[in-house]
């Protein structure tokens, strides 16, 4: 017979090894019965690598709420005690076509680096893509809300979010560090264990319109010259022929006895698109020019009294003219010996430079 000290002795000793087999052991899902395997869930490392993004994040806080899903935990500290809760997923939402969920890590995603962090992530649903090779473009933003500031925190990347059947999960694996999100000063946990996070999934269509802007500044005959002959029996008011440089429609004004405060005082030039443009443009329509208008004096040997002033403006259906009110004092256009104004002639130049066009596609 066995002894009682020894029966004693075994039945503590099995009962020793039952509480480490209780105390070594841990709670886990049951396997899927039908092919023998639990639920995958991305764990691969999701945020956004900067040795293949140049792309920064950008954070601040907003008082505009989410627009795509909102998660409002009334019992965080429950989640930040569990042993084996490592995240909390929301249910799935739609935005597009596709079906996502909102992830949160409450203390951090590990296998992201982020311990001791809040992480936010995203899920993309791998049964709402087309097929297999179909990339999903997106722009993220990721919201906490702050109860001290009544506003939310939110961060964001500048780039977009390429998800992928491969590349499902993205988000930021540092979203808050917990000792400042734990803290109840700060506004981010309120009531104790209150708190809410919420996202923006924008998917930003690629553009169907456009247009090229471009400035040409070689033309084949850059310069138009206006004789103006009998001028002193022209109206006060004259415009030039039309003419064309650079693919466009062009006038000269001239007011002879000035325009404005300046009248009376000066000669007023001016730069004008012509009546053909102005037929075609559309109320968006503009035209950068850079120029120069002149009024030469008509004896070769004083060159140097060539009267020019520039031009480098925006011109368009609703200022279609640019030039001077004051271009030259009518004394010195009336002094004959000065040249400018010859056997009842006046000579006015315009000098292209650079003319910009614009291409609108579709057309």
């Amino acid at each position: 017979m066995m002894s009682y000290h020894y029966i004693n002795t075994l039945c503590i000793v099995i009962s020793l090894l039952s509480c480490l087999f209780i105390t070594s052991s841990f709670a886990g899902p049951v396997p899927n019965q039908e092919n023998g395997s639990q639920k995958i869930f991305p764990t691969q490392i999701s945020s956004r690598d900067s040795k293949v993004s140049l792309s920064s994040t950008v954070k601040g806080l907003r008082e505009r709420p989410p627009s795509s899903y909102s998660l409002k935990m009334e019992s965080f500290n429950t989640l930040m005690k569990s042993v084996y809760t490592e995240r909390y997923e929301s249910r799935p939402f739609r935005v597009g076509r596709y079906n996502w969920t909102l992830v949160v890590y409450p203390k951090g995603n590990k296998n992201d680096n982020g311990t001791g962090h809040i992480s936010l992530y995203v899920v993309l649903d791998n049964s709402t893509l087309t097929s297999q090779s179909e990339e999903v473009h997106v722009d993220l933003r990721f919201y906490v809300f702050n109860k001290k500031e009544t506003k939310y925190f939110t961060i964001q990347d500048t780039d977009v979010w390429r998800f992928s059947a491969i590349k499902r999960m993205w988000g930021f694996s540092k979203v808050l560090p917990l000792i400042t999100f734990n803290n109840l000063k700060n506004g981010y946990l309120y009531d104790v264990d209150h708190c809410e996070f919420g996202v923006d999934v924008i998917i930003p269509p690629f553009y169907e319109k456009s247009e090229v802007f471009s400035v040409t500044k070689s033309f084949p005959s850059p310069r138009f010259t206006w004789y103006i002959q009998g001028y002193s029996t022209l109206p006060t008011d004259y415009l030039s022929e039309e003419f064309i440089i650079g693919g466009k429609s062009w006038n000269l004004r001239i007011f002879k006895n000035g325009f404005g405060a300046f009248e009376g005082k000066n000669l007023s030039l001016y730069l004008n698109l012509g009546p053909q443009e102005l037929l075609k443009a559309k109320p968006y329509d503009k035209v950068y020019v850079r120029a120069k208008l002149r009024v030469p004096n008509q004896f070769g040997s004083q060159s140097n009294l060539v009267l020019e002033r520039p031009l480098d403006n925006w011109f368009s259906p609703q200022t279609i003219g640019w030039g001077y009110a004051d271009f030259m004092p009518l004394s010195d256009l009336r002094n004959s010996s000065k040249g400018f104004l010859v056997n009842d002639m006046l000579v006015v130049q315009v000098a292209m430079e650079e003319i910009s066009s614009t291409n609108y596609l579709p057309k």
